[in-house]
């Protein structure tokens, strides 16, 4: 009889022996299986081709007249709120003054918008007072309409009716610089918000060119 006990024991060991076996082999078989799961979320060779990153906006998704758009509205922006700071001490009328307001409010933070697209893309922004009002008449650089050294100074010069009219006879000159940089960028650029800002821009300042023009008897 106790042969026989020793004997069932044996059997019960080697069954349960096995059994263990059997699960060591199922859970080497599970993290094989979790590995090549693993290649399907892009981790390792078993990605798909398709599942590889595209290029990010910044590097894809802009091109030449896209900078060109930036590096020259820049510096222009910047030029219309120089203009705009002289209003306040200087401008006769309340609406001359609340449109120099205005254009510093909207033009300041595209200028920091500007500057960041261009960091974005790898490219220097150009320098504070990079636009030095010489050699901008309009024409070479695409920073159309900007003012010249001596519209700026007799400009500075002036003060009540005289600045207002001289304000806005050269803002309406600098809007109609600034809208054309913008409808190129609409026609030439990529970069879906640097082309959404030159709408914006053709929008406010065409409103604002309409503005000026009525006070000046133009309109």
């Amino acid at each position: 009889m106790s042969s026989k006990r020793s004997l069932a024991r044996r059997t019960a060991a080697v069954l349960a022996a096995g059994a263990a076996a059997l699960a060591l082999t199922a859970c080497g078989s599970g993290t094989a299986e979790g590995d090549a799961s693993a290649g399907h979320n892009g981790h390792g060779p078993a990605s798909s081709p398709s599942a590889a990153p595209s290029a990010p906006p910044s590097a894809a998704g802009h091109n030449a007249a896209d900078v060109a758009f930036a590096k020259g509205m820049i510096p222009h922006h910047r030029q219309a709120i120089e203009m705009a700071d002289l209003a306040p001490s200087r401008a006769a009328s309340p609406e001359v003054k609340k449109l120099a307001e205005e254009i510093k409010k909207a033009q300041d933070p595209e200028i920091r918008t500007l500057s960041g697209w261009l960091a974005s893309w790898g490219e220097q922004p150009p320098a504070e007072g990079s636009a030095d009002h010489s050699g901008h008449g309009g024409h070479g650089d695409g920073a159309t309409g900007m003012m010249t050294a001596q519209e700026m100074e007799g400009l500075k010069s002036a003060s009540g009716k005289a600045f207002d009219t001289a304000f806005m006879e050269l803002m309406v000159k600098h809007h109609e610089g600034a809208v054309a940089m913008a409808r190129t960028e609409q026609s030439q650029g990529a970069f879906a918000e640097a082309k959404a800002m030159a709408q914006a821009i053709i929008t406010s300042q065409t409103a604002e060119i309409a503005h000026m023009q009525k006070l000046l008897g133009k309109g």
